[in-house]
């Protein structure tokens, strides 16, 4: 395969990549907590001696939308919604992570957890305990949750230290490397979080990645139908 088609192949990859991206984003239009991912496309420039330089096209790297969403009230007690930034802290089996579907529940042990069974944590990185028999439970903007009229706990709202290090893990799940306390965020109780992918703009750039990849498909079917004729004419 030539230089062109090097070239070509690279390019076809990452819109492929970004085609699975878009698709994702796509099919979780109604997951509460949901935050949309971006593909970001690098140049690699190879260098050459006597010919001209080669430039590949790199698509492998996600970029996660941080934006608001908007939110829905459902009236829920353990139902929380993060107006401004930050995520709430979860205890998973492969460490702690970020998250902002806030639908959580208590455990048979009282502990705040999320649909999969992750623990919410507190400011100090503790799991949130309700005191078994508590009649009224509050959690305030601040996030101090409230037994009976009596403070039990502080949610604690994080974020990576590099935003560009945010992955998404699995559903809406993240993982951030190195985490640290988020400010002037607040907690809604009784509100969930929407998804904040954009339904038009997001159909609109799979077209738009579609119409793409296949003129690029054109291109490597001219090029390849260019390279038989002439091994035909060479071998004549």
């Amino acid at each position: 395969m030539d230089a062109a088609g090097y070239t070509a192949l690279t390019r076809q990859s990452g819109l492929m990549r970004e085609m699975q991206v878009v698709a994702n984003n796509i099919a979780n239009l109604s997951t509460t907590g949901f935050r949309r991912e971006g593909m970001i496309f690098s140049e690699y420039v190879d260098r050459m001696d006597e010919d001209p330089s080669l430039s590949m096209a790199n698509g492998n790297t996600r970029l996660v939308d941080l934006s608001q969403a908007g939110v829905n009230q459902t009236g829920g007690t353990f139902d929380l919604a993060i107006q401004g930034d930050g995520f709430f802290l979860i205890e998973t089996p492969n460490g702690q992570a970020l998250t902002r579907a806030g639908a959580f529940t208590p455990s048979a042990a009282g502990e705040l957890v999320t649909p999969d069974g992750n623990r919410l944590l507190d400011q100090g990185g503790a799991p949130v305990f309700i005191p078994p028999g508590a009649a009224k439970v509050a959690v305030a903007e601040d996030g101090t949750v409230s037994a009976d009229g009596q403070p039990v706990a502080r949610i604690g709202l994080w974020g990576p230290t590099d935003p560009t290090a945010l992955r998404h893990q699995t559903g809406t799940i993240f993982a951030a490397g190195e985490m640290q306390p988020v400010e002037g965020a607040t907690v809604l109780q009784g509100f969930l979080e929407e998804s904040n992918v954009e339904p038009v703009s997001e159909i609109a750039r799979m077209i738009e990645v579609q119409r793409a990849y296949e003129m690029g498909q054109k291109f490597m079917d001219a090029e390849d139908q260019r390279m038989r004729g002439v091994i035909q004419t060479l071998g004549r």
